[in-house]
């Protein structure tokens, strides 16, 4: 059986495309140290500083998203994934990939059609329950389709899917303290609930908004909250809390294995990636989907969650007057916060870098 030698990874844009992307490599790596791996991203996006960070090369695509609301800029947008495509064949021409992965983003779709010309096996990565444009252009001539989703068929060809889950950040399964010891490391009181807020690294305006709104009302002496803002919330979070005790609000949260462990119940959006380690952390979770996604994708991956009974979902319009007695609630209700932890486990597809590497594998050898 042949190994996977050199392999082309491409996509990017948000940490929800980058950290697969990082995982699948390491896997790759696990399995064959003299792998060489070098990614495609898009210039002036996050993926050109963490994949360098991480230990790989990496090349840019001056590569660029259609913009939907003002349509007259997208001649720009053309001109430059005309450019990105004439990189891209120069790219996958002079590496000679043994195969090229897709993860999603800008620079996934120029990277994937120029290998597919060459005749080069092509697998893909969906994270979503909802497949975005790139990767439903991409799936005729694509070996594989690794899936974190069932009833995926409705957008690929049923023979190529592989239902492998999304990798996760390893960190985040292990952690050895107990909840008490992780409320304690944080500040916080062992035996009282506490409340994790995240909007993700950027920030989630809506959700920063209905927690500073809301706080008198939860912090009740009973609830105790641990707020991810975001760069772009930080000054609202800091506002919000002075004088207040049970609550820390913070732009980042560098060690979120422990800020999920210590965590009773969590507040976030609707990313693939974060849906996914929910699951295998068995958290119940109030979600939040943003609305400024492509596809409305972020709704649809919690109404996945919604009809298995694994999370709640409350629409982002309706988050200022419903998401904190949503909290209050489910704060008030340990078993239904249990029965969201069992259900939402139950949905969880462990070791997902493995299985997409074992599909890597029975492709090139196919």
């Amino acid at each position: 059986m042949s190994k996977l030698n050199r392999i082309l990874i491409s996509g990017g844009g948000t940490g929800g495309h980058i950290f697969p992307a990082l995982s699948i490599a390491a896997a790759i790596r696990r399995r064959n140290p003299e792998a060489e791996i070098l990614f495609v991203g898009a210039q002036g996006r996050m993926e050109m500083e963490r994949v360098p960070a991480a230990g790989y090369e990496i090349v840019g695509l001056p590569v660029a998203g259609f913009d939907r609301k003002r349509p007259w800029r997208n001649i720009g947008v053309l001109i430059k994934l005309w450019r990105s495509m004439r990189r891209a064949r120069r790219i996958v021409r002079d590496f000679k990939p043994q195969l090229a992965i897709g993860v999603g983003g800008y620079a996934s779709g120029p990277t994937l059609k120029a290998a597919q010309r060459a005749g080069v096996p092509t697998l893909l990565q969906e994270q979503n329950s909802y497949a975005g444009v790139t990767n439903k252009l991409l799936a005729k001539r694509a070996g594989r389709i690794c899936t974190a989703y069932e009833g995926m068929e409705r957008f690929f060809p049923a023979e190529s899917i592989t239902l492998t889950g999304n990798p996760v950040r390893p960190a985040l399964l292990n952690v050895t303290m107990s909840q008490a010891e992780a409320k304690r490391s944080l500040g916080f009181d062992a035996p009282r609930p506490l409340v994790l807020v995240v909007g993700g690294s950027l920030g989630a305006r809506t959700i920063n908004e209905s927690m500073a709104a809301g706080l008198d009302s939860l912090l009740d002496g009973t609830t105790q909250v641990m707020w991810q803002t975001g760069r772009s919330g930080e000054q609202t979070g800091k506002d919000a809390v002075k004088g207040r005790k049970d609550v820390k609000a913070t732009p980042f949260i560098s060690d979120m294995a422990t800020a999920y462990r210590a965590a009773d119940l969590v507040v976030s959006r609707a990313g693939a990636g974060t849906i996914s380690e929910l699951q295998l952390l068995g958290k119940p979770v109030v979600l939040v989907p943003s609305p400024n996604v492509a596809e409305d994708h972020q709704r649809k991956n919690a109404l996945a969650l919604v009809e298995h009974g694994a999370a709640e979902m409350i629409a982002d319009a309706d988050a200022r007057e419903q998401l904190v007695p949503a909290v209050k609630r489910l704060i008030g209700d340990a078993d239904a916060r249990h029965r969201l932890s069992e259900n939402i486990l139950k949905m969880a597809l462990p070791d997902a870098d493995e299985k997409i590497v074992d599909a890597a594998e029975q492709l090139i050898n196919e």
